[in-house]
């Protein structure tokens, strides 16, 4: 396993812009009204509303997002002005202030998961396909996002791009297994838990560019049939972390599904 190790999904972190521009840590100040109800952690992704504020959008398929929270300030009536990596839902203060990376053009890294938490990790095919949000629930102890992306696809209404892959925490691992010619089916001799879905495999009898798109104990569902029968050494390449960016809107006339909101043309 590679180091670090990617155990859980922690939301979109930003790290450049698209074309190599540096990310110097600029945001935005977008007011949360006083008494929101929905936390908001670091690292999920948010929206504008008709009010002007800022709440928590729904990480989905459908999201239209103006960024990502990156902590909030407001006037804590017991401990004066207060800096916080979340938002607590309810809080009552008339000065609540989010910071927001608003950028269409940001680029996040964010963990790739099989499901809601599990993590999975995708091999360099995917690059350039389209993946949904998950919405899970951040850490009231840390204060960060627990949001992830999942299941890439060529959906052109789905929020975010995959632009690159992670290398710094790739997962390189071998495990024999046997497989059979014209079956999707391989067999490991024995469970290894570095084998994720998404991740490439090679070897005897593997056509290229298959990927393992299904895990049941020592049961592997592959993305190709194998061309050969036999029991052979396998190769498992994968990145649970992945590079994305906001797509644009998908427009169908005027009805829009997806993407960033700076690109929506009928606004907020």
């Amino acid at each position: 396993m590679a180091y670090p190790t990617v155990s859980k999904p922690y939301g979109l972190l930003p790290v450049n812009l698209i074309g190599g521009q540096v990310f110097a840590g600029a945001t935005r100040q977008i007011p949360v009204a006083s008494g929101y109800n929905t936390s908001i952690f670091y690292g999920d992704p948010v929206k504008l509303v008709s009010s002007g504020t800022l709440e928590r959008d729904t990480p989905d398929a459908a999201m239209t997002p103006i960024g990502v929270f990156l902590g909030c300030s407001y006037t804590d009536p017991t401990f004066g002005k207060v800096f916080r990596q979340y938002y607590p839902a309810n809080t009552v203060a008339s000065d609540i202030v989010a910071y927001v990376q608003d950028d269409p053009d940001a680029l996040f890294t964010a963990a790739i998961v099989s499901g809601t938490t599990v993590v999975a990790a995708v091999s360099r095919t995917f690059v350039g396909n389209n993946v949904e949000m998950v919405n899970n629930t951040g850490s009231t102890i840390t204060g960060n996002s627990a949001a992830a992306v999942t299941a890439p696809a060529t959906t052109a209404t789905l929020p975010l791009r995959i632009v690159d892959v992670v290398p710094d925490t790739a997962i390189v691992t071998t495990a024999t297994g046997t497989t059979s010619s014209g079956s999707t089916a391989v067999t490991l001799s024995a469970a290894n838990a570095d084998v994720l879905k998404y991740m490439a495999i090679s070897g005897t009898g593997i056509a290229a560019d298959t990927t393992v798109s299904a895990i049941s104990g020592t049961s592997l569902t592959l993305s190709a049939n194998a061309t050969a029968s036999g029991t052979v050494t396998l190769t498992f390449v994968g990145y649970p972390e992945v590079i994305c960016k906001w797509n644009a809107p998908s427009v169908t006339g005027q009805t829009v599904a997806g993407g960033h909101q700076y690109l929506n043309p009928n606004g907020v």
